[in-house]
């Protein structure tokens, strides 16, 4: 298990949370404001779905690929 922080603008933290429940088992999100006083920061958990030996490909989500969570044969 991981803890995860995302500090982002709060219309993308629905699309950034669905997008990493799609990937890992994730706890609940908490959100806070940010020191900015614009911007919204989530803090979860996570952990690697079990036998997942394939994640969706991450430019299908119009996301910057994230090289650590592909399968190692891809």
């Amino acid at each position: 298990m991981f803890a995860i922080r995302i500090v982002c603008e709060p219309a993308e933290a629905d699309s950034i949370t669905t997008a990493l429940r799609r990937l890992f088992v994730t706890g609940t999100v908490r959100q806070y404001p940010a020191r900015d006083g614009h911007s919204v920061r989530l803090y979860l958990t996570a952990e690697e779905r079990e036998g997942d030996t394939t994640a969706p490909a991450a430019e299908a989500d119009g996301m910057t690929q994230w090289p650590w969570y592909l399968p190692a044969a891809r």
